[in-house]
């Protein structure tokens, strides 16, 4: 099986870059999300947290209507 995948990736022009394009945008991506976490309000993070705590009595069905 991988010598099918592997012999149509040899006929593609620079195809070594890609797995580094894809380790390069999965780093990025930790990164700024770490960053978000580390720099978030915790005044924000605690409302956020609460959401699924919250007891709303209204409905959005009740809204529509």
């Amino acid at each position: 099986m991988l010598r099918f995948i592997k012999g149509n990736l040899e006929n593609i022009d620079n195809v070594q870059i890609y797995p580094l394009i894809s380790l390069l945008i999965f780093f990025i991506f930790f990164v700024v999300l770490f960053y978000w976490v580390i720099t978030a309000k915790k005044a924000h993070i605690t409302e956020v947290s609460n959401i699924p705590l919250e007891d709303d009595t209204n409905n959005q069905n009740e809204e529509i209507l």
